[in-house]
């Protein structure tokens, strides 16, 4: 029987590593555990952690193809980090540049939330947890 104990970790790939490195490490707080380059394929890859735990790869490859993200597409439609407080976040998010749909509350968990796009308009969500 299959148990999967957890998620290990997401990978993203970026248009330009540098600018999406700086997004997830200055801006969203991940930091950097590792950085590879991978000459053979012409790309980098950094591991980046959240509180010490190893979550995301952090590719680049030439000339990807754009992300499909509106109208949504089949496949992995968002990232969610879990956050205390919403309004605190996304205030420290538009410090930063970082402009946040207007927050919401979901209707199947009263939850609140709201959306913001990385560098490379990956949809990425704030849940308060």
């Amino acid at each position: 029987m299959l148990q999967i104990k957890q998620i290990h970790h997401i990978a993203i790939i970026a248009t330009d590593y540098a600018r999406s490195k700086a997004f997830y490490c200055d801006v969203l707080g991940f930091e950097l555990l590792g950085e590879f380059y991978r000459a053979e394929r012409d790309s980098w890859k950094g591991d980046l952690g959240l509180n010490g735990v190893y979550t995301i790869e952090l590719f680049s490859f030439p000339s990807p193809p754009a992300r499909v993200s509106q109208p949504e597409a089949c496949g992995l439609r968002h990232l969610a980090f879990c956050v205390e407080d919403v309004e605190q976040s996304v205030a420290a998010l538009a410090e930063k540049g970082v402009v946040c749909e207007p927050i919401r509350i979901d209707a199947l968990t009263d939850k609140t939330c709201t959306f913001f796009s990385d560098p490379d308009g990956l949809p990425l969500e704030l849940y308060q947890a």
